[in-house]
C-alpha cells in the first residue's frame, strides 16, 4: 500500500457498511484519513468524574459519573414504567430517564456505586438537567470477561472523548479509531524538514498516535502543538500561493492625475479626512499604481467613512481613464450608495449633462428590477465609457453587462464573490481589475489571516468628527414590562425633539412568509400561546408590531414599514420619505442593517434582540448616532436573566468597540460559523486550530508560508506539502477559499 492510499481507503472496508454509513452521514467522515483527523474533544482521567455542573444544554455530551440511586416509577395507572437514575460527581447531579421496555437492562446494571460512561443530549425537565435514554458503557462491569476488557481499555489511561452524534457514541468512535490507527504510520508529513526540526516538532505519525491514545498529558500537548501547526501552515501556504498567483496577473496601473476628478472632489469636501482615512487611502493608491491587481480588504467600524475612501479610489481610477464598479448585496443598499455618492459628488457626477462639471463623469445605477429603458441607457453608458462609476447588485455580473475599461471593483459588505463571479467580473476588464472588499463587521486579526488570508488588510478604526456616542440598554420585557412601556415613551420623546427612530423585528409577518414557514411547510407557530417559553413563540413580526404601535404606544406618529418582500419602488419611496424626515418611525427587518444613512434617526428599538447575532446587533446599532445628536439603542428581550442570550446582549450594551464584540462573538460561536458549514457548505479543514486562541501559531505559520512560497512558488522541492495541499484543496475547499 503506498503512502497516500491508506489514508484514502474508504472506511467501509475496515469498519463495515453500517458504521461507515453513520460516520459519512452524521460526522462527514469517509476515509481512514478523515477518521484519523477526527480528534478527541477532551480526555477523561480514569477515576476522575466530570463536572456535571457545567453541562451545556441541547448538546450531545459524554460524561463519566457514578450512580447515586436508581428507582422505577409507575405512571398511567400502572400501565407505564419509568426508570430514574441519579448520577453524581461532587460538582452536581444529573438525572437519567428510561421508559417502557428500555428500563430492564439499565435497571439491572446501573446500581448505586457503579461508574460508567454515559452519552446523550442534555435537556431540562422540571428544572432538572437530564439525559433521556442515554447510551452507556460500564467502567466496572460485573461480568468477569467484560471487566477484564473494560479494565484493559480504560485502567490508568486517559480516556479520549470524541465529538459524537446520537447515532454513534464516543466510545464506538474510539473503537473505530483503534481499527485505523496502524495507518497513522503512512501519514504524509507536510512540514518541510528544516521547519519541523527547527521548531522541534513531534513526527506526524507519532502526533496522531499521541492525540488518539495518549499515555500522559504531555503526549496530548505535544500532539496538539504539532497538529495545530500543520493546519495553520497548510492553510497559510494555500493562501500565500493564491496571493502569489494574483501578483503574477497583469493589471493596468491606475495612478492619480493632477487637477483631475479626485482633486476637484477633495477641494469641495466640507471637512478634512481623518488620519485613518488618509493612511488607508495611501495604501490603496499605492496598490492601484502597480501593474498587478490590488486585492485589499478594508475593514472599518460602522460609520468610519469607508464609502468615502472607496469613492476616492474610484475617482482615481476614473482619472486614469478606467471605470469603477461597486457591488452591493441588496437593492436597498445599492440605491442608498448611488444616492449618497451622487450627493457627495454633486455636479462632478453629472459628466456630459447640462450643468455638469467638465471634469465630471456619469454615475449610473444597475439593479435587477430597473425598468427596461433605464437599464438600456445604463448598459449603453457603461460600454461607451460615458459612465465612469456604476453601482449595482449581482446584476452587474450578467453577460449582457459590458464595460469600456473596467479598472476597479469595490465589493461592499464582505459578500465575497465566488470564483465564478470573480472570473466573470475579471473577464469584463481588458486586464484583471483591481479589487477592494469592504466590511463593517470588525474581524479579529486571526480571522482576517485565515478567512480573508488572500487579501491584504487595511483597518479604519477612527470615527470621523461629528459622530455621536450611542447609549445601549437591555430592556427585559418579560421580567419588567414597565421597562418596555418606558422604551416607547423614549421613542416618542425623540420624535418630539425633532428626531426619528427605527424599530427592528426578526420577521416580516406577511402571508407569504406564513405559508412558507420552515422547510416550506405551513407555519403553525403563530398559534403558540403568548405565555409559553419565548423560544417556542414565533419571532415578533414587522407588520404586527407596526400595527400595534400605530394603535397603541405610538398612536398619532407617522409609522411606516420596510422589509425585503416589498416592491423595490415602494422600498425606495419609504427610504426617501424617512430620509427626508416625513416618517417618524420606521419598523423594519434587517434590510436596514448595512449602509442605511439617516443622520436624523437617533433611536432604535430591537425587538427579540436575542434572536440576532452579536455582530448583527452591532451593525444595526450603527444606524443611529450618525448625526450630531446622541444615539440610543434599546435591546428588547424576553430571555431569562441568567441565559447565555442575555449575557450576549449585555456584552453588546457594554461596549461600542466592534473589534471587542467580534472577539466575544467568535468565542461564543467558536469557528463553526466563521470557517465551517455556515459559509462554505463543506466541513472546515480546521479541526485542532481555534482561530480565537491560536493567534501566535497562525501569525508564525503565515510568516513561514510566505517564505516557503516566495522561495518555491510551485513547491517543486516539497512534494509532501504539495500532496497534502491537493488533499485539502479538493474542489469544494478550493471554492470555499475563493468565497471566503
Amino acid at each position: 500500500m503506498d503512502r497516500v492510499s491508506s489514508f484514502d481507503e474508504p472506511l467501509k472496508k475496515l469498519l463495515g457498511g453500517a458504521t461507515a454509513k453513520v460516520m459519512a452521514e452524521h460526522l462527514d467522515l469517509h476515509t481512514v484519513g478523515d477518521l484519523l483527523h477526527h480528534y478527541p474533544r477532551r480526555y477523561e482521567e480514569r477515576g476522575k468524574l466530570t463536572a456535571l455542573a457545567d453541562l451545556p444544554l441541547d448538546e450531545h455530551v459524554t460524561v463519566v459519573a457514578q450512580v447515586a440511586d436508581a428507582r422505577i416509577l409507575m405512571f398511567n395507572n400502572g400501565r407505564g414504567k419509568r426508570l430514574e437514575v441519579t448520577l453524581t460527581d461532587g460538582s452536581g447531579r444529573l438525572q437519567l430517564v428510561f421508559f417502557g421496555h428500555g428500563v430492564h437492562k439499565p435497571h439491572k446494571e446501573l446500581l448505586p456505586g457503579r461508574q460508567a460512561m454515559f452519552a446523550g443530549k442534555v435537556s431540562v425537565f422540571n428544572r432538572k438537567m437530564q439525559l433521556a435514554h442515554p447510551t452507556y458503557q460500564l467502567l466496572d462491569a460485573s461480568d468477569a470477561d467484560e471487566a477484564t476488557e473494560a479494565v484493559d481499555a480504560f485502567a490508568g489511561r486517559l480516556l479520549p472523548i470524541y465529538p459524537a452524534c446520537k447515532q454513534l457514541d464516543s466510545w464506538r468512535i474510539a473503537k473505530a479509531v483503534d481499527a485505523v490507527l496502524p495507518s497513522a504510520q503512512d501519514a504524509v508529513d507536510p512540514l518541510p524538514a528544516s521547519l519541523r526540526e527547527g521548531r522541534g516538532f513531534t513526527p506526524l505519525p507519532d502526533a496522531l498516535l499521541k492525540v488518539h491514545r495518549p499515555q500522559t498529558k504531555a503526549d496530548i500537548e505535544d500532539a496538539r502543538a504539532r497538529l495545530k501547526w500543520d493546519e495553520a501552515f497548510v492553510l497559510q501556504v494555500a493562501l500565500a500561493r493564491r496571493r502569489y498567483a494574483d501578483t503574477q496577473l497583469p493589471a493596468a496601473a491606475r495612478r492619480p492625475v493632477a487637477d483631475g476628478l479626485l482633486d476637484a472632489f477633495d477641494a469641495k469636501l466640507p471637512f478634512t479626512l481623518t488620519e485613518g482615512q488618509e493612511k488607508v487611502s495611501k495604501e490603496i493608491f499605492d496598490d492601484l499604481a502597480t501593474e498587478h491587481p490590488m486585492h485589499r480588504l478594508l475593514q472599518g467600524e460602522v460609520g468610519s467613512g469607508k464609502t468615502m475612501v472607496a469613492l476616492r479610489a474610484m475617482l482615481t481610477v476614473v482619472d486614469a481613464g478606467g471605470q469603477a464598479a461597486m457591488l452591493a448585496p441588496t437593492e436597498v443598499l445599492a440605491q442608498q450608495h448611488h444616492r449618497s455618492i451622487t450627493e457627495m459628488m454633486g455636479e462632478l457626477a453629472e459628466g456630459g449633462m447640462l450643468g455638469g462639471s467638465d471634469r465630471g463623469t456619469k454615475v449610473v445605477l444597475l439593479t435587477g428590477s430597473m425598468g427596461m429603458a433605464a437599464r438600456r441607457q445604463a448598459l449603453l453608458d457603461l460600454v461607451t465609457g460615458e459612465a465612469g462609476i456604476v453601482i449595482g447588485t449581482h446584476a452587474l455580473i450578467e453577460d449582457k453587462v459590458q464595460f469600456h475599461d473596467l479598472g476597479l471593483v469595490v465589493v461592499d459588505e464582505q459578500h465575497r464573490f465566488g470564483v465564478e463571479q470573480r472570473d466573470a467580473l475579471r473577464s469584463k476588464g481588458k486586464q484583471p481589475p483591481h479589487l477592494l472588499v469592504m466590511t463593517a463587521t470588525p474581524i479579529p486579526r486571526t480571522v482576517a489571516m485565515t478567512v480573508f488570508g488572500d487579501l491584504e488588510t487595511s483597518v479604519l478604526d477612527q470615527l470621523p468628527a461629528g459622530r455621536s456616542p450611542i447609549a445601549s440598554h437591555v430592556v427585559p420585557a418579560k421580567d419588567k414590562p414597565h421597562f418596555l412601556s418606558r422604551a416607547w415613551e423614549r421613542v416618542r420623546e425623540e420624535v418630539e425633539n425633532g428626531h426619528q427612530a427605527y424599530v427592528v423585528c426578526p420577521r416580516i409577518g406577511d402571508d407569504a412568509e406564513e405559508a412558507e414557514g420552515k422547510g416550506g411547510k405551513k407555519a403553525k407557530a403563530k398559534k403558540a400561546a403568548p405565555e409559553e417559553d419565548p423560544d417556542k413563540r414565533p419571532p415578533l413580526a414587522v407588520l404586527e408590531i407596526a400595527d400595534e404601535l400605530r394603535k397603541g404606544a405610538l398612536a398619532g406618529l407617522s409609522v411606516e414599514v420596510l422589509h425585503g418582500r416589498m416592491h423595490p419602488d415602494d422600498k425606495d419611496d419609504v427610504m426617501r420619505r424617512f430620509a427626508a424626515g416625513d416618517v417618524d418611525v420606521l419598523v423594519a427587518t434587517t434590510v436596514i442593517e448595512v449602509g442605511v444613512n439617516v443622520p436624523n434617526a437617533t433611536a432604535m428599538v430591537i425587538m427579540d434582540a436575542d434572536r440576532f447575532g452579536v455582530s448583527q446587533l452591532h451593525q444595526l446599532r450603527g444606524r443611529v448616532g450618525r448625526g450630531s445628536a446622541p444615539g440610543l439603542c434599546l435591546l428588547v428581550s424576553e430571555a431569562h436573566e441568567a441565559s447565555p442570550a442575555r449575557a450576549r446582549l449585555s456584552a453588546v450594551a457594554a461596549t461600542l468597540d466592534g473589534f471587542e464584540l467580534s472577539r466575544i462573538d467568535l468565542e461564543q460561536r467558536r469557528e463553526g460559523d466563521v470557517l465551517g458549514q455556515a459559509q462554505s457548505g463543506v466541513r472546515s479543514s480546521l479541526r485542532m486550530l481555534t482561530v480565537i486562541d491560536d493567534e501566535e501559531v497562525i501569525a508564525a505559520a503565515r510568516e513561514e508560508a510566505v517564505a516557503v512560497v516566495a522561495a518555491d512558488p510551485e513547491l517543486e522541492h516539497l512534494p509532501e506539502l504539495r500532496t497534502v495541499l491537493a488533499a485539502l484543496l479538493d474542489k469544494d475547499r478550493e471554492e470555499y477559499l475563493d468565497k471566503g
